[in-house]
């Protein structure tokens, strides 16, 4: 990855304090990659990934991690470290972060704007859902429907839900279940943040969608001729939707391509249709939330 900095990146890298923990936000495609490493060269600690998808071993290009020759010319962490079949969660990032807080300011830099929300808001320390729990979460839930099992919870949680979330309404059920105690009093008990906001230097990089667009067609070209494909071939063996790493944007699609089910054209334009939804959606929870 070369070094590609706008002269807005040039400004803030001059004006950086170098004594404090730096976080970087922003969309797919937005250029976190090249500022981060140029931030941290001058902070003097590592490049601390935040995007949920780039921990994962078995999608290199097709995440856009840092280059090999990025990562032998500067220390990185937390990139590439969990195997494809484990979840992850945003609890365990947290976690293997908080050591990187007590060396040099490390650049922590993602798009996965969960991350920095837990490590400068907190995160109620809740314990993991055994698979039995969860089986029953997803056998309740196919059979009542999201409708019966809000009926179930706690009403000071139930009223800070949005109810009609599927994915939350079974969270919040799994944590009842599992721990006995709602899930809102495990948010009004969150301990304080490892890194308060006013603890680190924040920067947002925000590119205007029209601008953006194609950066995202530019970035799909260069992983397709970059080893993307190759990528899908070693992984295709043993793929299947429900890995962990398979939320990866364009796993599905080049796994169908070298199966011989979607011509590149096809998998590319659905790529970029996913690519640019999904930037959509970071730029409104950054907008909204952090």
């Amino acid at each position: 990855m070369g070094m590609s900095l706008s002269e807005g990146q040039k400004l803030a890298l001059d004006a950086l304090d170098v004594t404090r923990p730096v976080l970087i936000a922003g969309p797919t495609a937005a250029g976190k990659s090249d500022f981060a490493l140029a931030a941290a060269r001058l902070t003097g600690g590592p490049v601390v990934n935040a995007d949920a998808i780039q921990v994962f071993a078995d999608w290199r290009v097709l995440t856009a991690r840092p280059s090999v020759e990025d990562e032998a010319a500067h220390p990185h962490a937390l990139y590439g470290h969990v195997p494809g079949d484990q979840s992850y969660s945003a609890g365990k990032w947290l976690r293997e972060v908080a050591p990187f807080l007590d060396g040099p300011p490390p650049v922590i830099v993602g798009g996965t704007g969960l991350h920095f929300e837990v490590l400068t808001k907190g995160l109620a320390d809740i314990p993991e859902t055994p698979a039995e729990v969860r089986a029953r979460a997803d056998a309740l839930i196919a059979r009542d429907g999201v409708e019966g099992m809000a009926a179930a919870l706690d009403p000071v949680t139930a009223s800070r839900l949005d109810l009609r979330n599927p994915a939350r309404v079974q969270r919040a059920w799994e944590v009842q279940e599992t721990t006995g105690r709602g899930m809102a009093d495990w948010q009004d008990a969150t301990p304080p943040p490892l890194l308060a906001e006013g603890e680190a230097t924040c920067i947002l990089l925000t590119i205007p969608p029209e601008r953006l667009t194609p950066r995202i067609e530019r970035r799909i070209d260069l992983m397709l001729g970059g080893g993307a494909i190759a990528e899908a071939e070693a992984n295709a063996p043993d793929w299947h939707p429900g890995l962990p790493s398979a939320k990866a944007i364009g796993a599905a699609e080049l796994i169908a391509h070298v199966r011989g089910e979607l011509s590149l054209d096809e998998a590319r334009a659905r790529i970029a249709v996913l690519t640019r939804q999904y930037a959509k959606r970071q730029r409104t929870f950054f907008r909204g939330r952090l």
